[in-house]
């Protein structure tokens, strides 16, 4: 198989290939799965790599008894932090470079705009952005770009680092033994992360209904 078309499998189908990275690499599989939410949390190019799906099999394999659960817990949720500071401080550092090289594409005002959002709901956004795909590797990046102070971003980047890593994995660990589970996995997923996001929706409602309760970020 082409070497760019196997990487597309193994991100779209992770649960029928970690087995196999477990029989191959061991231990090693922990800093492989610690690289992967590494850069799917950490780096605004790589949204498209497996984050849910691998926290619920991950968690899932170690229910089974080929991971264990500690470390599989401890490591990832490193990551996770890890990774959101990382992308914060790409954002914070980048800002200026970006408005010099593109100014007619990414405008100062639209800076400011991001600064402010920030300012109000920034921690908030970190927080709910853990489960939502794509949002939360875009959301640390503007956090750094909307200058929100990193005391404030790091309290609820550990915060809803640990919920979603245990979330997730706890989840996969408790249940993914469960044969009607393993039998549909993808509609698990997918199940889990529309609950996610009915949560998530249902904040911004009561948020957008009660402008005074806002979240500060700053």
């Amino acid at each position: 198989m082409d070497p760019i078309l196997l990487a597309a499998d193994v991100v779209l189908h992770f649960d029928k290939y970690l087995p196999g990275i477990i029989a191959t690499y061991g231990v090693w599989t922990y800093l492989i799965l610690f690289l992967i939410i590494f850069c799917e949390t950490g780096l605004v190019v790589t949204p498209y790599l497996p984050g849910d799906s691998l926290l619920f099999i991950g968690g899932a394999l170690a229910g089974a008894g080929y991971l264990d659960i500690g470390i599989l817990l401890i490591s990832l949720a490193l990551a996770a932090i890890l990774g959101d500071s990382l992308n914060y401080w790409i954002g914070y550092t980048t800002e200026m470079r970006v408005l010099e090289q593109y100014p007619r594409f990414v405008k100062r005002e639209y800076l400011e705009e991001t600064r402010e959002y920030f300012t109000r709901y920034g921690g908030f956004t970190i927080l709910v952005a853990r489960f939502v795909p794509f949002i939360r590797t875009f959301a640390p990046f503007l956090a750094g770009v909307g200058k929100m102070q990193y005391r404030w971003f790091l309290m609820w980047n550990v915060t809803g680092g640990l919920l979603w890593i245990s979330g997730f994995t706890l989840a996969g660990y408790f249940f993914g033994s469960i044969p009607v589970v393993k039998e549909n996995f993808s509609l698990v997923i997918y199940a889990i992360m529309g609950i996610s996001l009915l949560a998530v929706a249902s904040i911004v409602v009561k948020m957008i209904r009660s402008p005074a309760n806002d979240t500060r970020g700053k």
